[in-house]
Protein backbone atom coordinates (compact mmCIF):
# COMPACT_ATOMS: atom_id res chain seq x y z
CA UNK A 1 0.00 0.00 0.00
CA UNK A 2 1.31 3.45 -0.95
CA UNK A 3 0.59 6.83 0.59
CA UNK A 4 0.81 10.13 -1.22
CA UNK A 5 1.91 13.06 0.91
CA UNK A 6 1.30 16.57 -0.40
CA UNK A 7 2.99 19.44 1.43
CA UNK A 8 0.98 22.69 1.65
CA UNK A 9 0.83 24.60 -1.64
CA UNK A 10 3.87 22.84 -3.16
CA UNK A 11 1.90 20.80 -5.70
CA UNK A 12 0.67 23.66 -7.93
CA UNK A 13 2.25 27.03 -8.68
CA UNK A 14 -0.24 28.14 -11.32
CA UNK A 15 -2.83 26.88 -13.79
CA UNK A 16 -3.13 28.17 -17.35
CA UNK A 17 -6.55 27.61 -18.81
CA UNK A 18 -9.85 29.02 -19.97
CA UNK A 19 -12.33 30.56 -17.53
CA UNK A 20 -15.53 28.55 -18.09
CA UNK A 21 -17.68 29.73 -15.15
CA UNK A 22 -17.70 32.73 -12.83
CA UNK A 23 -19.54 32.58 -9.49
CA UNK A 24 -19.69 35.14 -6.64
CA UNK A 25 -16.92 33.37 -4.65
CA UNK A 26 -14.94 31.42 -7.23
CA UNK A 27 -14.09 30.78 -10.87
CA UNK A 28 -13.79 27.53 -12.79
CA UNK A 29 -10.66 27.34 -14.93
CA UNK A 30 -10.47 24.51 -17.45
CA UNK A 31 -7.16 22.87 -18.25
CA UNK A 32 -6.88 19.55 -20.15
CA UNK A 33 -10.64 18.96 -19.92
CA UNK A 34 -10.61 19.33 -16.12
CA UNK A 35 -12.47 22.21 -14.48
CA UNK A 36 -10.69 23.50 -11.36
CA UNK A 37 -12.81 25.33 -8.79
CA UNK A 38 -10.63 28.25 -7.64
CA UNK A 39 -11.65 30.74 -4.92
CA UNK A 40 -10.52 34.29 -5.70
CA UNK A 41 -10.84 37.69 -4.04
CA UNK A 42 -12.75 39.11 -7.01
CA UNK A 43 -14.05 36.47 -9.44
CA UNK A 44 -15.65 39.11 -11.65
CA UNK A 45 -12.24 40.58 -12.48
CA UNK A 46 -11.74 37.51 -14.72
CA UNK A 47 -13.37 37.30 -18.15
CA UNK A 48 -15.45 34.35 -19.27
CA UNK A 49 -13.93 32.22 -22.07
CA UNK A 50 -10.61 34.03 -21.64
CA UNK A 51 -7.41 32.02 -21.31
CA UNK A 52 -5.28 33.20 -18.41
CA UNK A 53 -2.68 32.19 -15.86
CA UNK A 54 -3.95 31.90 -12.28
CA UNK A 55 -1.40 31.53 -9.47
CA UNK A 56 -2.55 28.89 -6.99
CA UNK A 57 -2.40 28.17 -3.27
CA UNK A 58 -3.69 24.70 -2.37
CA UNK A 59 -5.00 24.02 1.11
CA UNK A 60 -5.32 20.36 2.01
CA UNK A 61 -7.02 19.18 5.16
CA UNK A 62 -8.53 15.85 6.21
CA UNK A 63 -11.93 16.68 4.72
CA UNK A 64 -11.05 19.48 2.31
CA UNK A 65 -8.89 20.23 -0.73
CA UNK A 66 -9.35 23.86 -1.76
CA UNK A 67 -7.64 25.96 -4.42
CA UNK A 68 -7.21 29.74 -4.00
CA UNK A 69 -6.29 31.80 -7.05
CA UNK A 70 -4.42 35.05 -7.65
CA UNK A 71 -3.84 37.30 -10.67
CA UNK A 72 -0.10 37.58 -10.01
CA UNK A 73 2.67 36.33 -7.73
CA UNK A 74 2.63 39.52 -5.60
CA UNK A 75 -1.03 38.97 -4.73
CA UNK A 76 -0.26 35.35 -3.82
CA UNK A 77 2.68 36.43 -1.64
CA UNK A 78 0.47 38.94 0.20
CA UNK A 79 -2.09 36.16 0.77
CA UNK A 80 0.63 33.88 2.19
CA UNK A 81 1.68 36.63 4.62
CA UNK A 82 -1.94 37.18 5.67
CA UNK A 83 -2.65 33.50 6.38
CA UNK A 84 0.44 33.38 8.60
CA UNK A 85 -1.42 35.74 10.97
CA UNK A 86 -2.77 33.88 13.99
CA UNK A 87 -6.55 33.45 13.67
CA UNK A 88 -6.72 34.47 10.00
CA UNK A 89 -7.55 31.58 7.67
CA UNK A 90 -7.62 31.57 3.87
CA UNK A 91 -11.36 32.32 3.55
CA UNK A 92 -10.98 35.33 5.89
CA UNK A 93 -7.80 36.55 4.15
CA UNK A 94 -9.19 36.42 0.61
CA UNK A 95 -11.51 39.46 0.87
CA UNK A 96 -8.57 41.57 2.09
CA UNK A 97 -7.07 41.14 -1.38
CA UNK A 98 -10.07 42.80 -3.06
CA UNK A 99 -8.34 46.16 -2.50
CA UNK A 100 -4.95 47.13 -3.90
CA UNK A 101 -1.93 45.70 -2.08
CA UNK A 102 -0.55 49.23 -1.67
CA UNK A 103 -3.72 50.40 0.07
CA UNK A 104 -3.80 47.36 2.35
CA UNK A 105 -0.11 47.72 3.25
CA UNK A 106 -0.58 51.44 3.99
CA UNK A 107 -3.52 50.80 6.34
CA UNK A 108 -1.66 48.01 8.15
CA UNK A 109 1.43 50.23 8.53
CA UNK A 110 -0.80 53.02 9.88
CA UNK A 111 -2.34 50.59 12.40
CA UNK A 112 -5.84 51.30 11.07
CA UNK A 113 -7.94 48.74 12.96
CA UNK A 114 -11.25 50.27 11.82
CA UNK A 115 -10.26 49.88 8.16
CA UNK A 116 -9.51 46.17 8.62
CA UNK A 117 -12.75 45.60 10.55
CA UNK A 118 -14.73 46.63 7.46
CA UNK A 119 -13.85 43.30 5.83
CA UNK A 120 -16.15 40.28 6.42
CA UNK A 121 -15.42 38.21 9.54
CA UNK A 122 -12.58 40.53 10.65
CA UNK A 123 -13.30 41.61 14.20
CA UNK A 124 -11.31 43.75 16.61
CA UNK A 125 -9.13 40.86 17.83
CA UNK A 126 -8.12 39.65 14.34
CA UNK A 127 -7.58 43.23 13.07
CA UNK A 128 -5.19 43.88 15.98
CA UNK A 129 -3.40 40.58 15.31
CA UNK A 130 -2.95 41.49 11.61
CA UNK A 131 -1.33 44.78 12.60
CA UNK A 132 0.79 43.16 15.31
CA UNK A 133 2.06 40.42 12.99
CA UNK A 134 2.52 42.40 9.77
CA UNK A 135 3.29 46.03 10.64
CA UNK A 136 6.80 46.82 9.47
CA UNK A 137 7.05 43.56 7.52
CA UNK A 138 5.21 44.53 4.33
CA UNK A 139 7.47 46.38 1.94
CA UNK A 140 6.41 47.99 -1.31
CA UNK A 141 9.13 47.64 -4.00
CA UNK A 142 8.97 51.40 -4.74
CA UNK A 143 9.38 52.20 -1.04
CA UNK A 144 12.56 50.09 -0.90
CA UNK A 145 14.16 52.38 -3.51
CA UNK A 146 13.10 55.47 -1.55
CA UNK A 147 14.28 53.83 1.66
CA UNK A 148 17.68 53.05 0.06
CA UNK A 149 18.05 56.73 -0.85
CA UNK A 150 17.01 57.73 2.66
CA UNK A 151 19.61 55.36 4.15
CA UNK A 152 22.29 56.58 1.75
CA UNK A 153 21.53 60.23 2.63
CA UNK A 154 21.71 59.46 6.35
CA UNK A 155 25.09 57.75 5.97
CA UNK A 156 26.44 60.53 3.74
CA UNK A 157 25.34 62.97 6.46
CA UNK A 158 27.43 60.99 8.95
CA UNK A 159 30.51 61.48 6.78
CA UNK A 160 30.73 58.16 4.91
CA UNK A 161 31.67 58.13 1.20
CA UNK A 162 29.40 56.90 -1.61
CA UNK A 163 31.63 53.96 -2.72
CA UNK A 164 31.77 52.47 0.79
CA UNK A 165 28.01 52.96 1.23
CA UNK A 166 27.21 51.32 -2.13
CA UNK A 167 29.37 48.35 -1.13
CA UNK A 168 27.28 47.53 1.98
CA UNK A 169 23.75 48.42 0.72
CA UNK A 170 23.04 44.95 -0.77
CA UNK A 171 23.79 43.35 2.62
CA UNK A 172 21.12 45.30 4.51
CA UNK A 173 17.64 43.89 5.07
CA UNK A 174 15.31 46.27 3.19
CA UNK A 175 12.26 45.22 5.24
CA UNK A 176 13.67 46.78 8.44
CA UNK A 177 12.66 50.22 9.69
CA UNK A 178 15.05 53.01 8.69
CA UNK A 179 16.49 53.29 12.23
CA UNK A 180 17.37 49.59 12.27
CA UNK A 181 18.79 49.79 8.75
CA UNK A 182 21.09 52.63 9.81
CA UNK A 183 22.29 50.59 12.81
CA UNK A 184 22.93 47.58 10.57
CA UNK A 185 24.77 49.78 8.04
CA UNK A 186 26.96 51.32 10.75
CA UNK A 187 27.93 47.85 12.03
CA UNK A 188 29.03 46.88 8.51
CA UNK A 189 30.86 50.16 7.91
CA UNK A 190 32.75 49.91 11.20
CA UNK A 191 34.10 46.41 10.45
Amino acid sequence: MYAIIIMGDKMYEYIIGKITYIYPEYIVIENNNIGYKVYTSNPYSYRLDNECKVFIYQQIREDDNTLYGFKDIDEKNMFLKLIDVKGLGPKMALPLLSVSSDELMKEIENGNINYLKKFPKIGDKVARQIILDLKGKLVNKDEVKVSDNELKDALLGLGYKTPEINKILPNIDSSLKIEDRIKEALKLLLK
